[in-house]
């Protein structure tokens, strides 16, 4: 049965790893000429992906590049001293097995463990697809296939042709996020430290493997921005206005924006589609579900997605109509519950009011002072859907393996 997957950056990845072991052909298309290697930025994995990573043979890899990030340096406007706090206290509150990786480090692991056995075409798009299964492109020659299967994130090229515009299913809920490659000047190794105010905040991390650092901007408009989101210089006019006159190092940051190499901009949208697959068609990870970037646990969801639709796709013999619903199903309760998450992660992060402030300043000081035994089952009594992650029970799917693991 032959499997079309648009992109090639997570999920697209994860889902060929697993469609070959259960013996479909598989074929990914990615927009860009190469495996994306401009920089990225920090994704998360938690304990259900890192599972899912250790059936799949390339947990070694992950735990090897990982970002080592451990300390959070953080001023607060209208504060002279910082707040300090250990990152492992935070990251074992939410979930007892984790791993921060680079997204682009993130993506080649799995492209290596994909690529001998399923076929990458890269620099082409997908530009139609038929009811019947025939697939045109922009500048590869039409094919044929059995399924097709949308992975290729927020601006989803594929749900565009056959769900329709994304305002239709996008939810803007109340922030924007900005990552550049800037130099390392603050010598960063294993850190972050930033700057947060009402209603923006910004920092900068450095980490392992990188020659350089990440500077990071969030912010809360009152009303959602008029951009494109290809157009970057509109994008960085944008966020030096937001930024104006803010402290500690944002001006050098936005100093660095002509010269870096890699930009990220984007809303903080959730995706809100009341199913995600239609006739022959189905998407996954951002594309489907995005609880919104850097705020909802996407990379980790896109993961445990990608298992699930090959895993039912496996158990239903490739039959769509069965196999489409059951992975709606099997996977719903989690995106309701990263979507609900988000919303409250997206207000806490950058904070709307002087008070909220301040409470984020107490929070962050009280986690700063607990050990970490502490801090982690005050995490499973207290915080609403911290721990949503760890919660997950992934099914297991391996009676219908057809074909041994490739070990990268």
């Amino acid at each position: 049965m032959r499997v079309l997957i648009s992109g090639a950056s997570v999920a697209g990845p994860a889902l060929a790893y697993w469609l070959t072991r259960y013996g479909f052909d598989v074929t990914v298309v990615e927009r860009a000429p190469a495996l994306r290697k401009a920089g990225g930025h920090a994704v998360d994995l938690f304990r259900p992906a890192m599972d899912i990573a250790e059936r799949m043979g390339v947990l070694d890899r992950i735990h090897a590049m990982k970002t080592g990030t451990q300390r959070l340096t953080v001023y607060t406007e209208g504060h002279d001293r910082p707040v300090e706090v250990e990152l492992r206290k935070v990251m074992a509150g939410v979930s007892d097995r984790h791993a921060e990786i680079m997204r682009d480090d993130l993506s080649e692991i799995f492209h290596d463990a994909t690529r001998d056995d399923a076929e990458y075409v890269f620099d082409d798009s997908i530009t139609a697809i038929s009811g019947d299964g025939e697939v045109t492109f922009e500048r590869g020659p039409a094919r044929r296939f059995d399924l097709v299967v949308g992975a290729d994130g927020l601006h989803s090229n594929v749900r565009r042709l056959v769900f329709g515009p994304e305002s239709g299913f996008s939810a803007w809920i109340g922030a924007y996020l900005a990552v550049a490659s800037v130099p390392n000047f603050l010598g960063l190794d294993a850190r972050v430290e930033g700057l947060t105010g009402v209603g923006r905040m910004t920092a900068m991390y450095g980490a392992a493997h990188l020659p350089d650092a990440r500077a990071l901007f969030m912010f809360r408009p009152a009303r959602p921005l008029d951009y494109h989101y290809r157009d970057v210089p509109r994008q960085k006019e944008l966020l030096r206005e937001h930024f104006a006159g803010f402290g500690w190092h944002a001006p050098r940051l936005l100093a660095e924006l002509d010269a870096t190499p890699a930009f990220y901009f984007d809303s903080v949208t959730q995706l809100r589609l009341d199913s995600w697959s239609r006739g022959r068609v189905t998407l996954v990870g951002d594309a489907g579900y995005c609880p919104g970037p850097a705020v909802g646990g996407s990379t980790s969801l896109a993961v445990v997605g990608a298992y699930v639709l090959a895993g039912e796709l496996a158990a239903a013999g490739g039959d769509p109509v069965r196999a489409f619903p059951a992975y709606e199903a099997e996977l719903g309760a989690y995106v309701r519950r990263s979507r609900a998450f988000a919303v409250s992660a997206a207000g806490k992060l950058v904070p709307g009011s002087g008070a909220a402030l301040w409470a984020l300043r107490g929070a962050m000081g009280l986690v700063g002072r607990l050990p970490a035994g502490l801090t982690r089952a005050v995490s499973k009594l207290g915080a609403r859907g911290v721990r949503l992650h760890d919660e997950i029970v992934l099914k297991d799917y391996a009676a219908h393996e057809v074909r041994t693991a490739t070990r990268p």
